[in-house]
């Protein structure tokens, strides 16, 4: 081999080595290329369905604008059916939840708010992580739908797993079921009263599997459409049926609900208690020259007295003097045995002396209490909070229908507010918004006590410190209100309980059985029709 030739040999095998390595570059840019093209398309999937999420959430109270649930279900179901694997889905089912947690409960910074000297780093952190922890419910249903045949197999099976979620955030870490979808159907006035009555069946649980159903109606095909409508107007004539039945009669007791519209700042101020306390005997005494000479229950809302009742019988007697023979249903806190504060509910007779006390048994995690599943050595909630009562109990004072006591939070539980070895005649709910102002927060509120008049039969009276203070029947419907921030009293005839519900006598037994069979007809009909 001579000079040229190897000179040749080797321009060649340096032109073949930097072909092999603009191939391998192109390679590379092309791997780089469908990566980044791949990392698109999920970034623009899970943002639209934090989008539809979101849109979802103004199908909530205080909006009512359910249509957009028309929108919001049958993208999330098409976001299943192009995820690719179930892994894929439940990741997008995750996004969806985190948007529509995060508007649904966007309220909560109000409370921090209100303490943002000591707690403004939580502004940022605490509403997406909430609704990061609630996705979790969301993600595992949408997860598991993918094994799912497409159409009505889909459809029933997001629907039952979405319930069976919804249940399990009721109990799983002390339980927090806000928002339950149902909840799109305590619209105010007529409307409501008519849609809300098959909670008496199988609570707001049903309401939120049907309501799933539905707003997949426009995926399903035809004769799947004529079914929705059927199911609709069966739903539909079955509450006006129930709605606009008859009521039964009043009892023979008249109830007072106090509203004295404290701000939340200058609830605990050493320096403003004294006139707290007065406003609230001021409008007591007013509302019973109104009432006349009946039997009165007088409400105040939750802590509405700034003293200790148990042990200060200067201001059982001033509120004995104000109410003269009525009974007050006074909130306020105490100190058991061990000098853990409790958030009582006290019954104060005509003469001062204290006819009975319930303790709030389901307090609000990091709000209330520190619960003992948190990390230890970590002191977030200072002594750990409250003590804990022993929870839903039937209040008994001579010569008046049993009470069924609820403070605040114990409200949103469906199936828990009723000591049904001990059933009352009437629900009690007492409560303290002002930590939430006039966010979305307190009409949440306002429909899940609606919902639990409706589930258990029984009229519901509220009594809030800034508001929303109401009447509810049996039947859900509103008797007399006082709106928020306003400051005065309502005089309410007692209204009359329907006989048990069917909701009342099994509980949750009842939607955790529809969930679960229709969750078994989508495993079967999508084994024998995989195609559908």
């Amino acid at each position: 081999m001579n000079f040229v030739e190897a000179l040749m040999r080797a321009r060649f095998w340096r032109a073949n080595l930097l072909a092999s390595r603009v191939w391998r570059a192109n390679m590379l840019s092309s791997r780089v290329w469908r990566a980044n093209m791949l990392s698109s398309r999920v970034w623009r999937a899970n943002m639209l369905s934090v989008c539809m999420g979101a849109l979802a959430a103004f199908a909530l109270p205080p909006f009512h604008v359910l249509p957009v649930l028309l929108v919001a279900f049958p993208v999330l179901l098409t976001q299943v059916s192009t995820s690719g694997g179930a892994i894929t889905a439940a990741k997008r089912g995750w996004w969806f939840g985190f948007g529509y947690h995060l508007i649904g409960l966007y309220w909560i910074t109000e409370a921090i708010l209100i303490e943002a000297e000591r707690f403004w780093w939580l502004v940022p952190l605490a509403v997406p992580a909430l609704a990061a922890v609630l996705a979790v419910f969301v993600a595992i249903p949408v997860g598991l739908t993918w094994y799912a045949a497409s159409g009505w197999p889909r459809i029933l099976g997001l629907a039952g797993s979405w319930v069976l979620a919804d249940m399990a955030r009721q109990f799983i870490a002390t339980g927090f079921p806000w928002n339950p979808l149902g909840s799109v159907w305590a619209i105010p006035g007529v409307a409501g009263d008519v849609m809300l009555q098959p909670a008496s069946l199988a609570s707001v649980h049903g309401l939120t599997l049907a309501t799933i159903i539905l707003a997949c109606g426009p995926l399903a095909r035809w004769r799947g459409r004529g079914a929705c409508v059927v199911l609709l107007a069966v739903w539909t004539v079955f509450g006006m049926n129930r709605a606009f039945g008859p009521s039964p009669p009043e009892q023979d007791v008249t109830v007072v609900l106090v509203q004295g519209n404290v701000p939340q700042g200058q609830k605990w101020d050493p320096s403003l208690l004294r006139g707290v306390f007065e406003r609230y005997l001021h409008l007591t005494a007013d509302a019973l020259r109104e009432a006349g000479p009946v039997r009165v229950v007088v409400i105040w809302p939750e802590t509405a007295s700034p003293y200790q009742l148990e042990t200060d019988d200067a201001a059982r007697a001033a509120i004995a003097e104000a109410a003269g023979d009525a009974l007050v249903l006074a909130g306020a806190v105490r100190f058991d045995e061990y000098g853990r504060p409790r958030n009582s509910l006290f019954a104060i007779t005509g003469d001062g002396t204290i006819a009975g006390v319930y303790d709030k048994g389901h307090l609000v995690p990091f709000g209330e209490y520190q619960p003992d599943w948190f990390p230890l050595g970590i002191q977030v909630v200072p002594g750990g909070g409250f003590a804990r009562g022993p929870g839903a109990s039937t209040l008994h004072v001579a010569g008046l229908p049993p009470m069924g006591p609820l403070i605040c939070y114990e409200v949103i539980f469906p199936g828990q507010v009723v000591d049904n070895t001990d059933r009352p005649g009437w629900l009690v709910n007492v409560t303290n918004d002002a930590w939430f102002g006039i966010s979305t927060g307190p009409r949440q509120h306002l429909a899940a006590a609606r919902l639990r008049a409706v589930e258990e039969g029984l009229p519901l009276l509220r009594a809030a410190n800034t508001g929303i203070s109401i009447g509810y029947d049996s039947l859900g419907h509103e008797i007399n209100r006082l709106d928020t921030g306003q400051t005065g009293f309502r005089v309410i005839p007692l209204p009359g309980a329907l006989p048990l519900t069917l909701f009342g006598r099994f509980g949750l037994l009842i939607p955790a059985l529809v969930a679960i069979s229709l969750v078994l007809i989508c495993v079967f009909w999508s084994r024998s029709h995989p195609q559908d």
